[in-house]
Order: structure tokens, then C-alpha cells, then sequence
């Protein structure tokens, strides 16, 4: 009996990007027919690029879609391909077609629809009402897409068609825990069915969502056959044998052991690096405070986009220290990026002298604001002077509990660290520290620099300030945070778990009045399972502690 050889595009496609998409789809037609597979297979959505929200009630951009579809089933000889995009026939479909012989021999639409975390398909989507099996190379396999491999009943009812392997086309957001949820949803359906799998998931950041790739091939057994890695574009060739529903996984890139520092790490070059190229911008730049988080996302952003693309600005006031004016210039120096010194001691006291008839004296909040507000003011005027995109350096401990400057250092068009807690900095800052010395072999080289990491967190916003002054150590704070938000606990559960009330209540409250804020805030890359914005969404005005 012959066996099925796949090639599995694990590509981003870029959302509205359609005639670019198809041209790709063309690319890895002639690559995969090259290479003698039987069926080239593309991720969710590849035409529209996922997810395409409300241009899918546009006419005109499914049209588009339909016609690229067309063009592309002419093409598809000497090889079959399976190509998702949204089909209109009245209603819209979530939906693959299986291109062969010069036509759109087969359509699949997705039958599950997720409804849930950054998930809206039911908005946009009908439901598909049965399953799709075909046949390639006398090997019946099942087409299913994304949702539908994490539902027991698409699997099963085609495996009750026949099915002995199934093809998974998918756009799976990464967040830290989803690649073991993954494999244990996959092995489940594998020996569920007995059908072996080939999990295609797409690569790239869109947006506030990044797409890990980290595709999979599943025996039979429900053993795992072969990973790839994470955030790697590649097109990954595989061969099934129907006898024993294993596969071989044919030069596949190298999955290695790493920690979860790297993967998390990679998430954000990645989601910063697609965001700045996707939306035109030349190069980024941000503030450079010598704190840890203006440090950290310094360092993400050269990896991203390269030191000649990014520009750190340093916008020291009478209560900037000389540690932060030190260390800040050395990691620009030694990350060979441009760095300008702008003091904001001028423009502060130009603002304070027009307020003063109107306000007398500033109170102390005001004055630190007006400061934060001085540099938010300056960066975004370099932003539109250069071209460059700015980016805000805030982390998701502070944007939980409000600790930021609306109109100050929450301006910018990106926040890498949107998601990330504060005491997964350190961790992140610590990891690339190390990975530079390996890189470095053996040779002690800090790209965050010690200093920074060591310091007392403060926003140097008024005399002796230390970020403790406001909040509980950031091992509480964040222990709280997830609880509540990740966790979705009540006050008492957490309190119960062995945090003091006061902490709690005091954490809870600055969360919820927070929200006015957070909905100002820039986008950034999802690598929770419950992130601000499109994801964990509560109302502004609300009396519900």
C-alpha cells in the first residue's frame, strides 16, 4: 500500500493580505510538487489570514478570497492542496477546500465554533454540519479545522467514515500552556479514533495574538511522531503509512528541550517584530528609563527588528538617578543602538508655570504625573518626527493595578510587556542575560544590565520612591493578580490560599478601577490564557469587588 506524504506549510498569512497569501499558496504548490508530495496543506483561513473579523462582512473581500480560491484550484495539478478560506454561500464558512486535479474537488466547513477567550467565531461563522473524508493515494483521510480536533464528536464521525488519518488545519494562539494542552487534546483523539494526525498550525503575530506554529504529528497510538519548533516558518514534509498509522517526519527542524522563558521570550520578538513590519512602520523607539522594563523591551525589540531599527530615548528629571543615567546608557552602547538624552526638566517647569494660576501649588500625584506626561509628550513627537513606532514599556502587574500615567508612560503604539507580570521580567531578563553568554561562549555578556536587574523597582517620579511605596512586593502582587484574573477566584479563595486580606482587598480594588485605563492602553502580544483587551473584558463602570 503507498503512503501519503504531506507537506505542511507552517507559515503566517497575513489577514487582508489575500493576493500576497495566494501567491505563497503558488510558491509552495511548485515547492511541494518538487518534492513529490501528495497533498501540500495550509493553515486556517490562509487566504483571508486569521482572524480577518468584520472585513468578513465585507462583500467584497469575500469575493476576493473566492476569485484568489479559483485562480489557485487551476493550478493545483500534480499535487492536491488544502486551502483554508471564508466561503460564502449564503451564509459565511470557516471553511478548507481541497484543490485537485485543476478544480475544488471537496469543501470542508469547520462544525465547532469556539466562543471563548480571544475567540469570536460565532459572530462571523455559520457552523459546518458534517465532516469531511476523502480519499488521497487510497488513504481515506478527515479534513478537520482548528476547534474541531478539540471536540470528540468531528473526529469520531470520521473515523466512522473511514478516516485513518486526519489532517488539522488550525490557527491556535499561543499562550504559555497551550502546546501540553495540545498534545494531550490531540493523543485523546488519536486513541479515541485509532486515526493518526497531522496538526498544521499557523506561525506569526497578528495584532494582540501571536500563532507559535509548534505543529504536530500524532501515530495512531496517540504517541507523538515528531514536533516542530515554535516560531519557525518552515515547510515541514511527512509520510504516512497507512499499515501501522505512523508517520516519518523527513528532515523536520529541531524541537529542542528549551525553558519557558525562551518560548515566552520568542512570543514577544515575534509578536513585536510582525506588528512593526505588518503596519509599515521603518523602526520603533521607547523610553529608556534604567528600569527593568524599559530594559527588557530594549532588548526584545533589537532581537525583533535588528539595533539600526531602534532608537532608545533617555528623558531624565531632577529625581533620575545616576544609576539609571549610567546603566541605560550602557545597554545602548552595548546593544549598539542610537540613544538620545532629552531632560524634561524644561518642558516640566514651562507646564507647572501655566498651570500655577490655575492650580496654585501641584499636589504631589499631579506633579509625578506631569513629569510621566512630559516624556509621553516628547516620545510622541519623535515618534512622528522619525516615522518610527513607539513603544510603551509597561508590564502587566502595573497595567492591573492602574500603577501608570494615562497620556504619560502609557503612550505608544505597542506594549510588549502588556501581558507579561512583573516577576516574569526578571525571569525574561535573567534568561536572555544567560542566553547571551551562551551565544557568547562563556564570555559574561549582559545585555540587561546586572544593576537593573538588582535595583529596587521605582518610577523615580519624586524623591526615594520605590514602587513598594504603592504596591506589595511584586511576588504577592502577581500571585494575587493570577489568582483573580487567570484563576477567576473570589477574595476569600485567595485569601484563603495564604495572602493577607488587607493585600487582597487593596489589589482587588486598584484592579477593577483600573479598567478606564487598560482601555486606553496599547495593544500587545497574548501570552496568558486570560489577557486585557480582547480577551478578558469587564465593564468600566462596575461595583463588583
Amino acid at each position: 500500500m503507498a503512503t501519503l506524504r504531506l507537506a505542511l506549510a507552517q507559515f503566517d498569512f497575513p489577514v487582508g493580505a489575500v493576493a500576497a497569501n495566494a501567491a505563497r499558496v503558488r510558491s509552495l504548490l511548485r515547492e511541494a510538487r518538487a518534492g513529490g508530495a501528495d497533498l501540500l496543506v495550509c493553515p486556517e483561513l490562509t487566504l483571508s489570514g486569521y482572524p480577518p473579523e468584520d472585513l468578513l462582512l465585507r462583500p467584497s473581500f469575500l469575493a476576493a478570497c473566492q476569485s484568489e480560491l479559483d485562480a489557485l484550484a487551476g493550478e493545483a495539478e500534480g499535487v492536491a492542496a488544502l486551502v483554508g478560506f471564508p466561503h460564502s454561500e449564503g451564509a459565511v464558512y470557516n471553511a478548507a477546500a481541497l484543490l485537485r486535479d485543476g478544480r475544488v474537488a471537496q469543501i470542508a466547513h469547520k462544525i465547532a465554533l469556539p466562543n471563548y477567550g480571544v475567540f469570536d467565531d460565532k459572530r462571523w461563522f455559520e457552523p459546518g454540519h458534517a465532516v469531511a473524508v476523502t480519499t488521497l493515494t487510497d488513504v481515506r483521510v478527515g479534513l478537520l479545522i482548528c476547534e474541531d480536533a478539540w471536540q470528540p464528536e468531528p473526529a469520531a464521525a470520521a473515523a466512522r467514515a473511514g478516516a485513518e488519518v486526519l489532517v488539522v488545519i488550525n490557527a491556535s494562539p499561543f499562550d504559555m500552556a497551550k502546546q501540553v494542552q495540545r498534545e494531550a487534546v490531540l493523543t485523546a483523539r488519536a486513541r479515541e479514533t485509532g486515526c493518526a494526525i497531522a496538526y498544521l498550525n499557523m506561525v506569526g503575530g497578528q495584532d494582540e495574538v501571536v500563532y507559535d506554529g509548534a505543529s504536530l504529528l500524532v501515530n495512531g497510538d496517540g504517541s507523538i511522531a515528531s514536533r516542530a519548533p515554535a516560531f519557525v516558518d518552515a515547510l515541514l514534509w511527512a509520510e504516512f503509512d497507512p499499515v501501522s498509522r505512523r508517520w516519518d517526519a523527513r528532515d523536520w527542524p529541531v524541537a529542542g528541550h528549551e525553558p519557558p522563558e525562551a518560548t515566552l521570550y520568542a512570543a514577544l520578538v515575534r509578536g513585536v517584530r510582525d506588528y512593526v513590519r505588518k503596519n509599515g512602520f521603518e523602526g520603533v523607539l521607547l523610553g529608556l528609563s534604567g528600569g527593568i522594563d524599559s530594559a527588557l523591551t530594549l532588548a526584545i525589540a533589537v532581537d525583533a527588528l535588528g539595533a539600526d531599527k531602534v532608537t532608545a530615548v533617555m528623558l531624565p528629571s531632577r529625581y533620575t538617578s545616576d544609576l539609571s543615567l549610567r546603566e541605560a546608557h550602557a545597554q545602548a552602547r552595548a546593544l549598539g543602538v542610537e540613544y538620545l538624552d532629552l531632560p524634561i526638566g524644561a518642558t516640566v517647569d514651562a507646564a507647572t508655570a501655566t498651570l500655577g494660576p490655575a492650580c496654585g501649588g501641584l499636589a504631589d500625584l499631579t506633579a509625578q504625573n506631569l513629569q510621566a506626561r512630559s516624556r509621553g509628550l516628547l516620545l510622541m513627537a519623535l515618534s512622528n518626527q522619525t516615522g518610527k513606532l513607539l513603544l510603551t514599556t509597561g508590564n502587566k502587574s502595573e497595567m492591573a493595578v492602574g500603577y501608570a500615567t494615562l497620556y504619560g508612560d502609557m503612550c505608544g503604539g505597542y506594549a510588549p510587556l502588556k501581558d507579561v507580570y512583573k516577576t516574569q521580567v526578571y525571569a525574561l531578563a535573567k534568561w536572555r542575560n544567560d542566553a547571551a553568554t551562551r551565544i557568547g561562549r562563556g564570555r559574561r555578556i549582559e545585555v540587561i544590565p546586572r544593576a537593573v536587574i538588582e535595583r529596587a523597582p521605582s518610577a523615580e517620579l519624586r524623591a526615594d520612591q520605590t514602587d513598594q511605596d504603592s504596591l506589595p512586593p511584586y511576588d504577592v502582587l502577581d500571585g494575587i493578580l493570577q489568582r483573580c484574573i487567570e484563576g477567576a477566584e473570589s477574595q476569600a479563595e485567595i485569601v484563603a490560599a495564604g495572602y493577607a486580606a488587607n493585600d487582597v482587598q487593596r489589589v482587588v480594588r486598584m484592579l477593577y478601577a483600573s479598567e478606564f485605563k487598560r482601555r486606553q492602553a496599547a495593544p500587545g502580544p497574548r501570552v496568558s490564557n486570560c489577557a486585557f483587551g480582547r480577551e478578558r473584558r469587564y465593564p468600566i463602570s462596575n461595583a463588583w469587588r
